[in-house]
């Protein structure tokens, strides 16, 4: 994939500084207001609006720290979800919770962390505490899912997602560029991931921000397409004939990819990303795939939580994996260990405390 690494110029229009002012305010806000948890929390997020490959690392992430013995619990805001209060999605057997209560990336995420909690709430501090006192085993780390502009909440590690398209977002925020905060946010980054790319190209990004006062580590990591898979568990293989439905932030990047495959594209229904898929929208599928004599209904994985079960007609999903290069494991193992091992050694003092100097409670 083509990595857009050209510098942007700085931005001095009204618009612009006054928006930059507004956050500069905001952080000085959280500075003295944000909470701590009791455990380590990393966090994955992104400067952009949407399609950064957020998501995919998240699941990686959450992965890797599972299978390497600890007890991780993902924390998310489900955004656009309709309920209210801390929801657990998933205690680690698999979603709870529907898309519409919970958010669709939430059920995504149960979905494909087995032995991981998923628990959303808009305060991710409260999602963390109670997951502390409801979740068995008792979460040993916390990621947080879509993190970097959420300051309420304290963490150890910030980790950035840019894509390999657009790592810039234009030098400017919305609505002239695609950036959530200025540029110079970078700076409260440990690291960066930049995804859709191939190894070397973090490391060339990070030294283009370090203007902009980022100073961590710069990665890459690669997106690896599996294998398509109808609902009902048979494989779908190219060049079947379907229709390609999506409500995702960048659906010509999904788009291409069903194309490379070499899938049939009968016709494509591009949806608002999030989107709710209303009965009337499910009957104007249902009617393009009789139209246009296809096969199936080919989408993501997070459309995929929405309409599986709603349609009479074939549902498959083309699924993706974050494949982060070797570098960002290693990096992220050093420091994980570093963070554990402090928690415990903080948890193993306040017991001796409470215990008292010969084991007696206090």
């Amino acid at each position: 994939m083509t990595t857009a690494l050209e510098t942007p110029t700085r931005s001095h229009s009204p618009w612009q500084l006054f928006y930059s002012g507004l956050h500069t305010l905001r952080r000085r806000w959280y500075a003295t207001r944000a909470r701590r948890l009791p455990r380590p929390v990393i966090s994955i997020g992104n400067l952009h609006w949407g399609g950064t490959g957020k998501t995919p690392l998240v699941t990686a992430v959450a992965a890797h720290l599972r299978d390497r013995g600890l007890v991780p619990a993902v924390l998310s805001r489900g955004y656009r979800s309709r309920g209210e209060g801390v929801r657990i999605v998933s205690a680690g057997e698999g979603p709870l919770l529907g898309p519409l209560i919970a958010g669709d990336e939430p059920v995504l995420l149960a979905g494909e962390l087995p032995g991981v909690a998923v628990v959303v709430s808009a305060n991710r501090f409260e999602a963390g505490r109670h997951a502390l006192e409801r979740v068995e085993p008792r979460p040993e780390i916390f990621v947080l899912d879509d993190g970097f502009s959420h300051l309420g909440l304290q963490r150890d590690l910030d980790i950035l997602t840019c894509p390999a398209t657009d790592p810039f977002g234009g030098g400017r925020l919305f609505p002239s560029g695609r950036l959530r905060e200025p540029l110079r946010a970078v700076s409260r980054a440990h690291a960066l991931v930049l995804t859709g790319a191939e190894p070397g190209a973090g490391e060339e990004l990070a030294r283009r921000l370090h203007p902009w006062g980022f100073s961590g580590s710069g990665f890459t990591s690669s997106v690896r397409l599996l294998e398509c898979r109808l609902a009902t568990g048979q494989v779908l293989s190219p060049p079947a004939r379907i229709v390609l439905v999506t409500a995702i932030a960048q659906p010509e990047r999904f788009e291409n990819d069903v194309r490379t495959l070499g899938f049939e594209v009968a016709g494509t229904m591009i949806f608002p990303d999030h989107h709710d898929y209303p009965e009337d929208d499910l009957a104007e599928i249902e009617q393009a795939v009789a139209d246009l004599r296809a096969a199936a209904v080919l989408t993501t994985a997070k459309d995929r939580v929405k309409l599986l079960g709603r349609l009479d007609v074939p549902l498959a999903e083309l699924p993706i994996r974050a494949e982060p290069e070797p570098a960002f494991w290693d990096w992220l193992d050093a420091r994980v260990d570093e963070l554990v091992r402090q928690a415990r050694e903080v948890e193993e003092l306040a017991e001796s405390g409470e215990r008292g100097p010969a084991g007696d409670q206090r």
